[in-house]
């Protein structure tokens, strides 16, 4: 399964870019896609519209993982292993998510991610 972060799922609604690209390519291959809650939540409070919504949402399904007790342990460890910046908080919930869940999270930010890959995360970028 891939864990779509936000720039993912606003990327892939851009006619032609490689994420809309790329999720075509998953999709014809039958990968089971999601998302986290906290990236769901950047996603609907960013600039996309209500068409945008609707189509990633019909492609996730209902396939949103939840942020409660177990990830929100996950995500302390994962920041306190790291760099502690206050910047990192909402990348380590999203890497806990994907962590927790053993998935693979598809980024175009890799380079924020890579501090939490030593500490179980599988990291897509195309």
């Amino acid at each position: 399964m891939i864990l779509l972060d936000t720039n993912y799922l606003i990327l892939m609604l851009v006619p032609g870019s490689p994420e809309a690209q790329q999720l075509r390519a998953w999709i014809a291959d039958h990968e089971n896609l999601c998302t986290s809650s906290i990236c769901w939540y950047e996603f609907v409070s960013g600039p996309v519209g209500e068409r945008g919504r609707h189509l990633a949402s019909a492609i996730l399904g209902n396939r949103i993982l939840p942020f409660a007790g177990e990830q929100a342990g996950v995500a302390a460890r994962l920041f306190n292993a790291t760099r502690r910046t206050r910047r990192m908080r909402i990348d380590a919930m999203i890497a806990a998510a994907a962590i927790h869940n053993r998935v693979t999270l598809a980024t175009r930010n890799t380079s924020d991610f890579e501090p939490f890959v030593e500490h179980g995360l599988q990291l897509f970028s195309s």
